[in-house]
């Protein structure tokens, strides 16, 4: 519009000057003034514009959110119109456009409020916005700003789960188990009468006074599980025709795991291959095994930020991370393929003392093969095809 305005300017004092008319000579004064004039007004009323975006940044998926973006002008001036344009990933858009054409007075607001839908797991910006204004003429080039983003994360789908079947060697614990192979002192459920055999230590003198006879404490077997949910994402490692479902299913599995793990007041911990996505070459550091909610967050949060772009292969994981695993660690690896040298592996850190865990996801070439070498190891497998497979874990 510039361009075109001075040449329009330029020609107009061209003609003044060849008719030698005062009016065409004053329209040009005025039509000048009022293009500076415009300029430095509309600049200066963007200048001072500010913004705040509130809303909460963290969600699940099919959650809605409330987002309120409030624009003030910080100067006297008005603006004649300003048109703002709230930048949104179609995955958490609840709507196609986010845009208001608004009348700005001096020292006002303006208020868009609308709400994001997150359809799909991931860390995603909410923003930019950008507002754009000019003069009522049309003689000012549209100026325009740009505000800050702010980001989403959006955590991965949770299954609910009532039981899943992970062995553990530590001797105490918190959840009952079904073989009493070990029994939890701190947690007594009972009295029996003494039997030879018997230790001593386990005789209740006062009970038995009462009763007559010697009585020995009852105590409720358990386990304690401190477990790693060894999450593969190298896509070499994962069939092409299910690769980018299967990967993103494993990914819920082990947001599952964990939760259904920490809900039980025990501690999980999270190795991966997968890159982030805030820094894209940088990989996740390993979240070591820990009890209660906030490490329970930070695992789900890096389950939402992870990449499906690992470059590590299984294989070499697990041989990195084997060593520097205590005794009795529950190993739960989720993975597309495996083969008989990652087998070898696994066997070698059950004679380390781990318990591994195997879970398979999506189209698995020669399934049968691997079922049959899992069960030679001794090793629990399960296979999760898509999402009505995970019944097992429900019901």
């Amino acid at each position: 519009m510039g361009a075109y305005f001075i040449t329009f300017l330029a020609v107009m004092i061209l003609l003044g000057a060849l008719s030698q008319d005062s009016f065409i000579f004053t329209l040009v004064y005025l039509f000048a003034g009022a293009y500076l004039l415009g300029n430095w007004w509309n600049n200066r009323v963007l200048r001072s514009i500010s913004f705040t975006r509130t809303f909460t940044d963290h969600s699940f998926l099919g959650e809605t959110i409330p987002v309120l973006l409030e624009l003030k002008n910080n100067s006297r001036l008005p603006a004649v119109w300003l048109q703002v344009i709230e930048l949104v990933p179609l995955e958490i858009a609840a709507s196609k456009s986010i845009q208001k054409i608004v009348s700005f007075p001096g020292h006002g607001k303006v208020t868009l409020d609308y709400k994001l839908s997150p359809k799909k797991r991931g860390y995603y910006k909410v923003g930019p916005v950008w507002y754009s204004s000019g003069d009522l003429l049309g003689l000012v080039h549209i100026k325009e700003m740009e505000g800050a983003p702010n980001f989403l994360t959006v955590y991965p789908k949770v299954f609910p789960i009532r039981t899943a079947r992970i062995p553990s060697r530590s001797p105490l614990g918190d959840l009952k188990h079904e073989r009493p192979i070990f029994e939890d002192p701190s947690r007594p459920i009972g009295k029996r009468d003494y039997r030879s055999g018997d230790s001593i230590r386990r005789i209740d003198w006062k009970a038995s006074a009462s009763v007559g006879k010697l009585q020995v404490k009852l105590f409720e077997p358990s386990i304690a599980l401190e477990t790693i949910l060894l999450l593969n994402l190298n896509p070499e490692e994962y069939q092409l025709k299910t690769r980018f479902f299967a990967m993103e299913m494993g990914i819920s599995i082990a947001a599952s795991l964990a939760n259904w793990i920490a809900g039980k007041k025990q501690a999980v911990g999270l190795f991966t291959n997968g890159k982030d996505v805030i820094e894209k070459d940088s990989f996740f550091q390993p979240l070591q095994p820990r009890k209660g909610r906030m490490h329970l967050m930070r695992i789900m949060e890096t389950l939402a930020r992870v990449q499906l772009t690992g470059e590590e292969p299984l294989l070499s994981m697990l041989h990195r991370h084997r060593f520097s695993l205590s005794w009795g660690t529950t190993v739960i690896i989720i993975t597309g393929q495996i083969n008989a040298t990652i087998f070898d592996e696994l066997y070698n850190s059950k004679r380390n003392g781990l318990d591994i865990v195997l879970i398979l996801c999506g189209e698995i070439v020669g399934l049968a093969d691997i079922r049959h070498r899992a069960e030679y190891y001794k090793i629990p497998l399960f296979y999760f095809f898509d999402e009505r497979d995970l019944d097992v874990w429900r019901n």
